[in-house]
């Protein structure tokens, strides 16, 4: 087991990995810019170091910063959390070339399924169902052009190398698309660094379903469920739940199957996610794969009482699986709300500024992940999520009234919230019902 880990990441994930880690008996280096000199992480972790400004790509972003940091406090392994670097290989080689394990997956896989576009060819060869649209990455504005043409508007035009929203594009015609892809390709360059698109077939009001998966060192490849990621705004997860009241136990193992051979494919180890589109039909199409840990993981852990991250951290360090398919079993349901430093009432607008009075909801079957107090001044250069609030019931009907009961007593003073926009969604009878697909909320809570 490794003696000392560097988190390579910031807010409530960098927590999380903290906590995981002191459970284990393992020392943290928390890495921190000059916008997070006070953030609750470096308060947390046994040493914290200072790797630059403000800005990400002179900090969370800057490898040999983050590798010096490594080096002089001691750190035998690095962490990468969600976003930044989590799912760039050249990062993952640079700390094995350096003597430190990447805990996460090999940079082969992260190549083969983290670039959207070349997982979507790999897909394609092995025979996995995925979204009709172009083959690989389309290099410019005539091929993207042709391409809609063959499959049929409206089309979605999507970064690479992309994840949370950023480079994506829908387009109704043709001259749609001549603004849409420009733009993705610019804010996919703003991003990721990287300008390339594909374009896919945009499905009318699915289902985002995702199927959590964990493999070891030794072969071992399992399943953990699925999370249903429909509540979406401009294509960015704002609520999750497990397991999707869509799929039946047939399905259910079905897609299951489906996902482990898109990691055996890639011969993947560590926790990895793989993204379905399911339509009104029941028909499922591969979108892509995370490699690395969900930031609505904690959902999964819920349903199953699998640790994932602590898994994560056992396996990079050599240990089998601790865990078989048989051993998981999904318990009662589990929803997890993002709570965001956004004003719902200025078009969701982010609203750095200071916490002046900070409460966590508590009872029975609630968690919360932040990383925020009072007093806490929410920097402007990141993104703007303040907290996870995840509950777990016996039954889906329970784990809303928990949801809102939880929401309720939750208090973010001092800036604007979506606190309460996670109230309206509780007390929406479609969602109560179910009823609910990509473009919900702009269909059932925003159109008026």
């Amino acid at each position: 087991m490794f003696k000392r880990v560097l988190i390579a990441n910031r807010g409530e994930i960098a927590i999380r990995i903290i906590r995981a880690c002191q459970e284990l008996g393992i020392e943290t280096v928390a890495v921190y810019s000059e916008a997070d000199r006070e953030a609750l992480h470096t308060r947390m972790a046994d040493k914290a170091v200072c790797i630059g400004p403000a800005a990400a790509h002179a900090s969370y972003l800057h490898i040999p910063s983050l590798l010096a940091a490594a080096r002089m406090s001691g750190a035998d392994a690095i962490h990468p959390g969600y976003g930044f670097l989590a799912e760039n290989a050249y990062f993952a080689e640079m700390c094995a070339l350096n003597g430190i394990t990447f805990i996460g997956p090999a940079p082969e896989a992260m190549r083969l399924l983290g670039a959207k576009a070349t997982a979507r060819e790999t897909m394609l060869a092995a025979g996995v169902p995925v979204v009709p649209g172009s083959p690989g990455v389309v290099k410019d504005l005539d091929a993207a052009l042709a391409i809609a043409r063959e499959i049929g508007y409206p089309v979605l035009i999507k970064a690479t190398a992309g994840g949370g929203g950023r480079g994506m594009r829908v387009a109704e015609s043709h001259r749609d698309l001549r603004q849409a892809f420009l733009a993705a390709q610019r804010e996919a360059a703003a991003a990721f660094g990287d300008s390339l698109v594909y374009l896919e077939k945009y499905i009318e009001a699915p289902r985002h379903i995702e199927f959590q998966i964990f493999g070891d060192g030794y072969g071992n490849i399992i399943h953990l469920g699925e999370r249903d990621c429909s509540l979406q705004r401009r294509n960015q997860k704002i609520l999750e739940e497990a397991p999707s009241v869509a799929l039946t136990p047939r399905l259910r193992a079905e897609m299951g199957q489906v996902a482990l051979k898109v990691a055996r494919h890639a011969n993947y180890y560590s926790a990895g996610t793989v993204e379905f589109l399911l339509d009104s039909d029941g028909h499922y199409y591969f979108m892509e794969m995370n490699t690395r840990i969900q930031v609505e993981h904690p959902v999964t852990e819920a349903v199953t009482g699998i640790d994932l991250v602590q898994e994560q951290i056992k396996v990079a360090a050599g240990e089998p699986l601790s865990f078989s398919q048989e051993d998981v079993q999904l318990r009662g349901h589990a929803i997890e709300c993002r709570i965001n430093a956004e004003d719902p009432a200025n078009n969701f607008q982010p609203a750095p500024g200071r916490i002046e009075h900070y409460h966590a909801p508590g009872g029975f079957g609630v968690r919360v992940e932040s990383a925020v107090y009072s007093g806490y001044v929410i920097p402007a250069e990141y993104d703007s999520l303040l907290a996870k609030v995840i509950i777990w019931a016996p039954s889906r009907a329970e784990a809303i009234n928990r949801m809102a009961r939880a929401l309720a007593e939750m208090k973010i003073e001092g800036v604007p919230t979506t606190i309460p926009f996670h109230r309206q969604i509780m007390g929406n009878a479609y969602y109560q019902r179910g009823e609910i697909y990509t473009n919900f909320i702009q269909q059932r809570l925003l159109a008026g």
